[in-house]
């Protein structure tokens, strides 16, 4: 099963962006979308942004990670 996860990019450079992911930053590369741009919403997948995606659609995807772990955390 393959896992894309929304984040937020805060910078560009050279090709790569560092995005915040659930206040976790790292880069990932920026080579399959193009007219990517900081604030944008990109969903990730092993290092690459694969997708740009709503803001909205990004918040919501994100609050439903932060409910499944909360449960799986008071499990």
């Amino acid at each position: 099963m393959c896992l894309a996860v929304p984040a937020r990019i805060v910078s560009i450079a050279d090709g790569n962006a560092m995005v915040d992911m659930a206040g976790v930053v790292r880069s990932v590369n920026l080579d399959l979308v193009s007219g990517a741009k900081v604030d944008d919403y990109v969903l990730v997948h092993a290092g690459f942004a694969i997708q740009i995606v709503d803001e909205e659609e990004a918040l919501k995807t994100l609050e439903l990670f932060k409910e499944l772990m909360e449960h799986e955390v008071s499990q």
